[in-house]
């Protein structure tokens, strides 16, 4: 893995430090914006909810990761004026312009800035599988994975924007030998 990865994942704080300490400094960690979008405006009054859903997607509409960042970091202001709960969420969540940073939020980010992809393949694998309440053995439940797995991909659609896959992969090897930024809330 040393030309690195990008791994997008929720906003679960065990699942970015497994990502650590499987991964290292080699993963690139893109959160989902749904749901620290979801996170952040879940601590506001339901009166400000839309309005504030509506910020943070303009947000990720930035086309550059300088606009979008000085914009996050302009709403973390309010919102901690607003809610501290609500600032510290979106502060949790400042992986989200991961894609920004290596310049390809525009041809990849519909398709890797969420993590709705990979939920709805899982929904799909639970649908086959979720009813087997006993296994007998480890290869018992792999092969039905896979058959699951198998069933389901004629239902699959091609990543929107799979052409500036290449170009994901030079900017993630590129972003190992600059070295990781650190956003700081």
């Amino acid at each position: 893995m040393t030309d690195g990865l990008l791994v997008v994942i929720d906003g679960g704080k065990g699942l970015r430090r497994a990502v650590h300490d499987v991964c290292g400094e080699q993963a690139r960690v893109q959160r989902c914006v749904w749901h620290t979008r979801e996170n952040v405006v879940d601590h506001l009054l339901k009166r400000l909810q839309p309005a504030w859903r509506a910020k943070l997607q303009q947000v990720y509409r930035r086309p550059t990761y300088e606009t979008a960042h000085a914009e996050l970091h302009r709403l973390h202001g309010e919102l901690r004026r607003l809610n501290e709960d609500a600032a510290k969420s979106l502060a949790e969540g400042l992986e989200t312009l991961t894609l920004h940073r290596l310049g390809l939020a525009d041809r990849l980010g519909t398709s890797l800035s969420t993590t709705n992809g990979l939920e709805s393949i899982l929904a799909l694998v639970e649908q086959r599988v979720g009813k087997v309440d006993r296994w007998t053995t480890s290869d018992q439940k792999q092969r039905w994975l896979a058959t699951a797995l198998l069933e389901i991909e004629p239902r699959l659609r091609r990543l929107r924007g799979y052409r500036a896959l290449p170009q994901l992969r030079v900017a993630v090897k590129q972003g190992l030998t600059q070295g990781k930024e650190v956003m700081v809330a």
